[in-house]
């Protein structure tokens, strides 16, 4: 059973930085998709980054791109999503993710039907 926990969330202002970690643990192959996704109210999941426990990272979105940067710790069994230049506009509830393989649709990240969540840590960034 994947078990993934987040932490690092809060408030900052525009123009802050946060770095959001997720402990991953229960996950038995040896290439998973970890990624970040993000719900704020109202509007729909959207996947923010993806990278491959090999290393390889798959995906920014947009949005994010030049700002946010997906990493690892392989030996902590750590994903970490470190976010600068904030923007009111990133305020969400972010969730790590572990599927098999990352699922890129029309150009956006995807969940699948094997894709494990974790309980999310919240955002707010004020302008």
């Amino acid at each position: 059973q994947v078990q993934l926990v987040e932490s690092g969330g809060g408030s900052v202002q525009a123009g802050g930085s946060l770095r959001l970690s997720c402990a991953a643990s229960g996950y038995t192959y040896s290439s998973v998709c970890m990624a970040w996704f993000r719900q704020a109210p109202g509007k729909r999941r959207e996947g923010v980054a993806a990278i491959y426990t090999g290393g390889s990272v798959t995906y920014y979105a947009d949005s994010v791109k030049g700002r946010f940067t997906i990493s690892q710790d392989n030996a902590k069994n750590t994903l970490y999503l470190q976010m600068n230049s904030l923007k009111p506009e990133d305020t969400a509830m972010y969730y790590c993710a572990a599927a098999l393989v990352c699922t890129v649709v029309a150009g956006n990240l995807e969940g699948g039907p094997d894709t494990e969540w974790g309980q999310g840590t919240q955002v707010t960034v004020s302008s």
